[in-house]
């Protein structure tokens, strides 16, 4: 009554980018997920004392580029991302990011940034069950060229890989086919990687 309404703001979605397992949509029950990517940020194995594995992170790089999906945080509810996330912060990235939605999104992506937890004494090492998670996902998006990127544009692979394939470590570990396993064991042994068999 007697309220003055300036020009009306169209109401944003909230979304995650999601850059490692949320790749591999086999992970999650999130709906409406669009492949995109991210400028100014690229992805690095992160140590911390907090786990005895090692994190797979997104930090600010101006000359990378991420491919990944993003979702609809379900129900506009970050904690439960938040929880799903633990560990990690949440940074918005909305200007930053490509991708086809015709309506107005805000779009975060979850980040370990530098120095936000005590650093182990050496590197914890990377989980293989983890890994091929990652990359059947981005197989599956953005195809074999897709998957290769993510090898070659992550950084930190200087770390320990332990083959736990055979008795999975990580909570979401997927069944690959063989042709992917060979794709995954391939790039690793390009790359000089140290596996624990």
């Amino acid at each position: 009554m007697g309220q003055t309404c300036g020009t009306l703001r169209p109401m944003t979605v909230p979304h995650f980018f999601g850059y490692g397992s949320l790749v591999n949509r086999a992970t999650h029950t999130y709906t409406d997920a669009h492949p995109a990517r991210l400028s100014g940020w690229r992805r690095t194995w992160r140590h911390t004392d907090l786990r005895p594995v090692a994190y797979l992170t997104a930090i600010p790089d101006p000359q990378a580029e991420i491919d990944g999906l993003i979702a609809h945080v379900p129900g506009g509810d970050w904690a439960a991302l938040d929880a799903r996330e633990d560990g990690y912060d949440r940074a918005p990235v909305t200007p930053a990011v490509r991708h086809p939605r015709p309506d107005p999104i805000e779009i975060a992506v979850y980040t370990v940034p530098e120095g936000k937890h005590p650093r182990p004494l050496r590197e914890q090492p990377i989980l293989l069950s983890y890994l091929d998670v990652v990359v059947q996902g981005y197989l599956r998006e953005f195809g074999e060229e897709g998957a290769e990127a993510f090898f070659r544009t992550t950084s930190g692979w200087s770390a320990p890989i332990v083959d736990d394939r055979a008795a999975p470590r990580y909570p979401r570990a997927q069944n690959l086919s063989r042709g992917e396993r060979a794709f995954v064991d391939d790039q690793l042994r390009a790359l000089g990687a140290h596996v624990l068999r």
